[in-house]
Parts: C-alpha cells; structure tokens; sequence
C-alpha cells in the first residue's frame, strides 16, 4: 500500500540528502544494527541500494519502528531539519484527520448514533460534560501499563452514544489532545462483513484521502486510541491460541483475530483501547485481557423515566398513573433503563390509552408490551385488524429476524430482506414505522429498532411458521433454539425464549388469532415441554442449563399447571439472583415445586441494609416467597446458600422456613455468606436437623465466638455432622484451641477441611488431639494453611500415632524436600493406616521423590498419590516407578499434572505398568510429552485387558498427529480413558 509515511515518504525524505550524507546515513546504519541491537539488513544489500531501494529495506525491516530509526539517523549526521520537517507533516496528518471526523460525526451523526429519546435528554458539551468523558481514561493504578477501558452496558443503553459524544469532543479539540494524535471507531457489526482484513485496510476506512499515511499512524502507537464498539457482534470467545494471533499490521487474517490481537496486546501493544460490549459479552472476555479498568453503563435511572414519561403524556394525572403502572411491573420498568426501550413501552402504553384499552393487560409482562407495540405497528389507525399485505410483511419480517438471530445477523442488507419475503418497496414502510432503521454503519444495511424488538419477531415467527419452510438451513427447530438459549451459547439471546414461553399466554395467542385470523396451533406448547422433560432424563444437559433463564420462559408464560409440570422435571435448581426480578421469577417458580432435592440460591447483594426502605420492603416479600419453598418441598437433600449478603430480617425470614419440621437437608452449604444478625440463631439451627450430615461453611468468615458457637454444636449429642468445610473461614491459630477439644469429644466428625486459612501456630494443640485415642477423623484437609517447617514434626507423630486418618492433604504448603523426608519416615512404618496423601504444589524436587520411593515400596495401604505441580522432572518419576514396581505397592492412583515432565518419562511408566496390577489412574495433564512417548504408553496399556485405565491429558494441547493418535487409541482401547480434566 502507498502511504506518505511508508516507502514513498522515506525516500522523498531520503533524496534530500547528498551524496555525502546520505553515504553518511548508511554508515550510521550499519553502527546502529551493530550497537542497538537492531534487525540486521545486509550490509551489501544497504551498500549497493539506492534511496528508492534503502526507503524499501527500511520498511520491510522495521516496518513500523522505520522512522524512528531514521529519525535517529538524521540527528546524528546533523539533519535535525529533515526530523523536524517530518514531524510537522505527522502531526498535520493528525490536524486533517480530526478535521475530516469532525465533519463526518456533524454530518452523520443523526443517522449514526441518534434516537429520538435522546432529543429529550440531549447535552452541550459543558465543562461537567468534558470532565465526565475525560474519566473514562483515569486509570485505576498510578502504574503506567497500556490502557484498556472495558465499557459495559446491554445493547442499546447509550454506550455508542458516549463512543460518539468522545469522538466529537477530541475531534473538536475539546479533550484527549496530547494523549491521543488518531482515534479510530471500529464497529464489530460493521467489520464482521469485510470476514478477512489487516489493521491497515480498516485504518485506511476511516482515511478522508484515496492513500492513508498507515506506517506514520502505527509510527507512534502510544498515541493511538482504538474504540472498538459492540464487541459482541462478533460472538467470538477470543480463546484463539497466542500462536494464532498477528503482530503485523499488513498482514490479511479473520477480523475475530485481527481483534483478538489488538485486545491481547499482540497487535500495537502500546495503544490504547475503548470496548463496548454487552455484560453477556465481558464473561467471555475478562480473563483474557490485562490492564483493563471496567466501567457501567446503567442508562436512564428512575427519576429521567419518571421525567421522559411525565414529558410524553401531557396530562400530569395521566402521565403519573402510567408511571406508577410500569413502576409495579420490575421488569417492566427494568427494561425502560434504554432509552429506545422506554420508548417502547411508553408508546405502547399510550396507544393503548387512545384505544381505551386494558393497560394493566397490556402491562402484564414483557411480551404482552412488545407484542402490543410491534402489532400495532402494522394495523392502521383508522382499522381494527392489518391487511393481507400487512400480514406478509411481518411474516417476512419474522422470517428476517429469525435468521439474523441464528446467524448472529443484526444489520441486513436488501439481499437478505428479499430472501425471506421483504421486498424493495417494503423498506420505506417498516422504516416509516420505525421497527427498522438504516444502520448506522452503512447506509445500505438496516437494523431493528432494538436487538431486543429483533428477538422479538424472531420468537413470533415460530408461533406463525415453521423452521422447515424458512429459506435458509440456518435456522433451527425450537427445541433447538430452546437448549441453544438455556446454555447460554449465544451471547445476545437475551429474551429470544423468553418471548416465545410468553407468546404461548392465552392473551398473547388471543392477540395473534385476531391479528392473522385464524387460530394457532397448540404444537409449540407440546414440543417445548417435552423437550423440558428431556433435562430430568440427561445429566449433562442439566448440568448447562441456566436455571434463572428458563425461570425466566416459565415467568412470560404465566400458566401454573405447565410451570408445575416442568418443575417436576428438575430436581436439582441452582440459581443466582441478581437484581429484584431475578427474586420474583425465582419466587414464583419455586412455588410450584414440590419435588425438588437439591437446591443452590445465590442473591449477591440484594438483600443489603442500605436499599430504601420501601423498596426493601419488597424485596423482603418476594424472598418470603422463595424461603417458603423450603417448607414446602419436603425432598431437598441438600440446600446451599452462596455468595449471599442477608440483612436481620432477611435472615430472620430464612430462620424461620429452616426451623420447619419438614426442612431436613442432608447436606448444608452456606458459602461466602455474610449475616447482620445474632449468629447464634444460625448455630442453633444445626441442632434442630438430626438429619444433618454435612455442613460446608467455607468462605464464610467465622470469628472467634462463632467458632465456639459451631464446637458446641459439634459436641452435642445429637448432633450427626460427619463432615465440615470450613475452607477460607479467616480461622486464626487460636481457634485450634476450640477445634482440638471437638476432635477427641465428637465421635461422628469424620472429614474435616480446614484450607486456606492461617493455621501454623495452631498445629500443635490440633496435631495433639488427632494423636488422641479418643478422636475419629478419617480425613484432614490442611492446603494452604501456612504451614512452617516445625508443622511436620507434628504431622509426622499424627501419621505414626493416628490408626483412624486415611486421607491427609498438605498441598500448597512450604513442604520441600527436607519436611517430606520427615512425614515420609512415619509413612514407612508397616502400621501407617494413611491411603490417600495429596501433596499438591509443595515444592517437592526430584530428589524427594526418593523419600516418596521408600513409602510406595513398603507402605501397603497407601493407593492415592497426588504430586502434581512439583518440579518432579523425569529423574524424579523414574524413582516411584522403580518403586511401584515393587510386590508390596498397591498404589491405584498417581497424580503428576504439571511435573516437567518430558516423553522420556513414558518409558518408567510403561515399566512399571507392566509389572503392578493395582495402578489404573495417571494424570499426565500439563506435561511436555511428545507422540513416540505416548504411543509407547498407549501400547502398554492396550495389554492389560479387563483393567480400566484413566489418563489425564489434554488432546488439543498436542500436535496434529499425536492427537490423531491418542484418538485412535481411545476407540481402539475400550478399557482406556483419557480425562481433560481429573
């Protein structure tokens, strides 16, 4: 590509040089690539090329860094005129590149970013303004790292509004001047359509002139600001393998790539970036990027909906009834948070008040909202029912909306439209509905009014036709769709099957008979509640489906008998609320629940003391509603309670469906739970459930009296607790105190874990007590307990002296060498009664692998060894399998993930696979084994036939070939396994 600033620019600035200087030049060159460790060019290619050829060199070398060689260049050989020349022309690049984005978002910003709601709320770009915008790029941290601001927000809130209220202020000079010389807006819907491009072709996009000046603009990425606008439009999961990613910003790849580069720093890492996304959207994406600040974007709060519908009706009487309408209806008024959506629902709202109407029909749910406005949309004023071509049209509508939705289509050109029934002429009538608008990236693309309003029609075609008679083989059965949106696979179906549960309400299909004129078939109903039904019978299925998004469907349905009936289908229900709706679809579902067995309930920080009294009021309500099914269901098996914050009353209300008779869980989980209330009522629960056998408090924090409170708990009589959790609980030393007289006095405590809390200078009175005869743990957790180099002495006399203990796990300890050898003296004993001992992340090397040789070669009882995550190495496996080898091993399971482990090692395995009958389970998962290691693995166990064997590998983390071979053998070998995860 030809561009000022890449080869064309150097040698125009080359050719001012004489013969002398520039020969000068190619001197200081040549020292530079010797002394600054740059790129080396061949002298005799540099000696010999001309201005023409050097410039060419120059970029195809340094590619981006080219000027900022030469720059240097000019300076020593005293041109600092030409640097100075050259940097004018740079930054009056920059001054006609603002100038050209000013005149662009002047003249296409009402077609680009503007609704009319945001008439209503429109702002000059004031001081307050400025400041507000300015904040975007405050960073969190005085640490100067790349900037990423991740803005969050659900589709149609305002984010590409603010994108272009920034772009307007830096275009006119008004902020982000020294920070930024270019900023370029990239829409994912946009540029998903161009399938392959470099970052220069979508630079050169933006570019006012026919040539941009690309290698001047990545000259200088530090001055870059890269806005890239709904991130979900590109549905990628940006899990692309860093091999996989481009560094060049001339190279052609899949724009999902070019993307995934620049966000994880491969592509132009010293730039900034700006990225919209759904809250959807940002789960897949957080983990993959660094140095990012995230940002929310909660749209119209309630007094600027209050205001906007306050403006609408004229009436003021009028106007506050409406209001106080949708405000009962949550998620009515959830919705109204975007501005297009409060539109929505208030234009609906007042066509119905001139219709004289039943608003609170209307106002029943969400889909009796959307269903009201896109229905009246195509019935004249003047009429009570839509033509026949009016029918058609939004038949064909559907059809669109359906296949953008499982095309992940949002912006259709007229090809599209066509396709499934709307034709040219069609176009000018839905945009004078407004239910289509011209994209705002292209003048030949059209988008619905909302993503939400596509969803819409999408779920409506289903109702009026069948997938079988759609044009294009994309679009699926709705059994299909249903599974596709539980899962969650699709990351803008936000309320797609919520609107096809609510257009199965008899209101709804009363609506739709009168609108086509004929009555609709009950075959949508059937299907989906068998499909339903298929969940009980499936536990993998189960285990992807998001309960809260089918207590969604369940809600617009509104139909108790079919509620009923599928709940019947789910016995286990794990659920996380987080916001007052998700209480109110989660209340009402549970309701009609009466054989439900497990139960998992996560409500954040709704049930806070700070909200407003009277909308706690309410919330309180609706949890009443969702504890009284604790009652009510007399099967669960196990309750949990997680990531929770429970005000007095809101416990209190939990308290008391506990405290019924009929609630009796197995298995008590309350984790991450924070209670403002007298923690002596929880204790005392415990003892009220005889049936009670498991309680899991992890990371809920416990203080000294709570821990007092439990022991007494533990010591009671009839108390029957088995197990306890108290991983992460903030325990200190001196709780071990309580801890060590509760393992000699409970004779029903059999598995206790304690991780992850600071416990080193507790171990002594706890190491006392579990040598005493009287105490009867079989398992002790203690990973990540801080332990110190004097806890393994104590150990040490639990392993010689303890004949109950058959499982202890240590991991993630300071253990090293020198502590294993002194736990592995009292494993060696022939009376050690230990069987499983997880040693996970302790510093272990190879040569303590001798001391853990010593114990597999004498200690029988032993048949669980974890090792994973210590720097192992083969040296170090070639002693437990020279020890496994041995006739009194009866070692089961090996675990040794991320050892540093080569295929080298493969070789001892098979040996000592060969000659021991009780080893079946190996993880080799994060290992660097390579294919002649594993073949000869896989062999060796294709002989022992009749014996399950389990391998932990990854078969994607090998090459082609080897995972060609691990396949083969995995159909081959009916008695093999291999595990991604163990």
């Amino acid at each position: 590509m030809a561009s000022f600033f890449s080869d064309f620019g150097l040698m125009w600035y080359l050719e001012e040089l004489n013969k002398k200087e520039f020969m000068k030049f190619k001197e200081v060159l040549r020292k530079e690539m010797a002394e600054s460790g740059l790129q080396h060019i061949p002298w005799t290619e540099v000696k010999k090329a001309s201005r023409e050829d050097l410039a060419n060199l120059l970029v195809k070398h340094y590619e981006k860094k080219a000027w900022d060689v030469t720059f240097r260049i000019f300076q020593n050989i005293n041109r600092k005129d030409l640097s100075e020349r050259a940097a004018g022309e740079m930054a009056g690049h920059s001054k006609i590149y603002q100038a050209h984005l000013k005149k662009v978002l002047s003249q296409d910003c009402s077609r680009k970013f503007n609704i009319p709601i945001q008439h209503f709320l429109k702002e000059e770009f004031t001081p307050d303004k400025c400041s507000r915008l300015q904040q975007l790029f405050v960073p969190k941290t005085t640490e100067k790292k790349p900037h990423t601001v991740l803005l969050k927000g659900v589709s149609g809130v305002g984010k590409t509004v603010l994108l272009a209220e920034l772009m307007m202020a830096w275009s006119e000079g008004l902020m982000f001047q020294n920070e930024f010389s270019y900023v370029f807006y990239l829409c994912c819907h946009e540029i998903k359509q161009l399938k392959t491009a470099s970052l220069a072709d979508l630079l050169s996009r933006e570019w006012p002139r026919p040539s941009a000046p690309i290698a001047e603009i990545v000259s200088q990425p530090a001055k870059l600001l890269f806005i890239i606008d709904s991130l979900e439009g590109l549905n990628c999961d940006w899990s692309e393998p860093e091999s996989e990613l481009c560094d060049n910003w001339m190279q052609k790849c899949p724009v999902s790539i070019l993307l995934s580069s620049l966000l994880r720093r491969k592509l132009l890492p010293e730039s900034s970036l700006l990225i919209t996304a759904t809250p959807e959207a940002f789960e897949n994406l957080e983990d993959r990027i660094e140095y990012t600040d995230m940002k929310m974007m909660t749209g119209l709060d309630e007094s600027s909906r209050r205001a906007f519908f306050q403006g609408l009706f004229q009436d003021k009487n009028t106007s506050q009834e409406v209001f106080r309408l949708v405000r009962a209806n949550e998620q009515l008024f959830s919705i109204c948070h975007v501005p297009s959506l409060c539109l929505v629902v208030a234009t609906c709202v007042k066509n119905e008040i001139g219709k004289g109407g039943d608003l609170s029909a209307v106002c029943r749910c969400t889909t009796s909202v959307f269903a009201a406005y896109v229905l009246n949309l195509f019935i004249p004023k003047s009429a009570h029912y839509p033509s026949k071509k009016s029918q058609a049209l939004l038949r064909g509508l559907c059809s669109v909306a359906a296949e953008g939705m499982w095309t992940d289509n949002f912006a259709f050109n007229q090809e599209d439209l066509e396709k499934n029934g709307v034709f040219h002429s069609d176009i000018s009538t839905l945009l004078n509905m407004k239910i289509l608008l011209k994209s705002r990236d292209s003048k030949n693309l059209y988008t619905f009014l909302h993503p939400s309003i596509q969803e819409f029609c999408a779920a409506l075609f289903y109702l009026v036709n069948s997938h079988v008679d759609h044009p294009s083989k994309d679009v699926l059965c709705v059994e299909t769709l249903l599974f596709t949106f539980l899962k969650k696979v699709r990351v803008q179906w936000i309320f797609l099957g919520c609107f096809i549960f609510g257009l199965l309400h008899k209101s709804e299909q009363a609506k739709l008979e009168a609108f086509f004129g004929y009555q609709l078939s009950q075959e949508v109903k059937q299907t989906l509640c068998q499909s339903l039904e298929k969940i009980s019978a499936d536990e993998e299925l189960r285990k992807q489906i998001d309960d809260m998004k089918l207590f969604y469907c369940l809600f617009e349905l509104e139909d108790d008998g079919f509620v009923t009936q599928v709940m019947t289908f789910l016995p286990q229900i794990k659920f996380v609320a987080k916001e007052y709706s998700d209480l109110i679809v989660a209340a009402y579902c549970l309701k009609n629940c009466s054989t439900l067995q497990k139960l998992s309930i996560s409500t954040q920080d709704i049930l806070q003391e700070e909200k407003d009294p009277s909308y706690l009021k309410k919330l309180l309500l609706c949890w009443q509603d969702l504890c009284s099914v604790l009652g009510s269901s007399q099967q669960i098996q196990v309750l949990q309670v997680k990531d929770t914050y429970l005000n007095e009353l809101a416990f209190l209300e939990l308290h008391n469906h506990l405290r019924n008779p009929s609630c009796a869980p197995r298995k008590f989980l309350v984790n991450n739970v924070s209670f403002l209330c007298n923690n002596q009522l929880f204790f005392e629960l415990l003892t009220q459930n005889h049936n009670l056998h498991h309680l899991d408090l992890s990371l809920t924090s416990l203080s000294r009296s709570d821990v007092k409170l439990l022991c007494e708990v533990l010591n009671q009589k009839g108390c029957h607790i088995e197990e306890l959790l108290l991983s992460g609980c903030q325990l200190s030393p001196d709780d071990c105190k309580i801890f060590a007289s509760t393992l000699i006095s409970s004779k029903t405590l059999r598995h206790l874990n304690v991780s992850c809390n600071n416990l080193d200078k507790g171990m002594y009175l706890l190491s006392k007590a579990l040598c005493h005869p009287d105490c009867v743990l079989k398992d002790l957790v203690l990973a990540s307990c801080s332990l110190s180099k004097q806890c393994w002495n104590y150990l040490s006399d639990v392993l010689k002296r303890n004949k109950t203990l058959s499982h202890l796990d240590i991991s993630s300890n300071d253990l090293q060498d020198e502590g294993l050898k002194v736990l592995c003296q009292a494993l060696s004993l022939p009376d050690s009664a230990l069987k499983s001992l997880f040693l996970r992340r302790c510093l272990i090397t190879s040569s303590g692998c001798q001391y853990l040789a010593e114990v597999l070669s004498s200690n029988q009882n032993l048949i669980s060894l974890q090792v994973s995550n210590n720097k192992l190495e083969d040296a170090g496996v070639k002693l437990l399998c020279e020890a496994i080898k041995e006739p009194n091993c009866r070692l089961e399971n090996l675990g040794l993930e991320a050892c540093e482990l080569t295929g080298a090692c493969c070789e001892d395995l098979v040996s000592a696979l060969s000659q021991n009958e009780t080893l079946w389970a190996i993880n080799l998962l994060k290992n660097a084994l390579d294919r002649r290691g594993l073949a000869v693995l896989c062999e060796a166990l294709k002989l022992r036939r009749c014996t399950p064997n389990v391998l932990g590998l990854q078969i994607t983390d090998f090459d082609k070939e080897t995972q060609e071979l691990l396949i083969a053998e995995k159909e081959k070998n009916p008695y093999l396994t291999i595990l991604s995860s163990v």
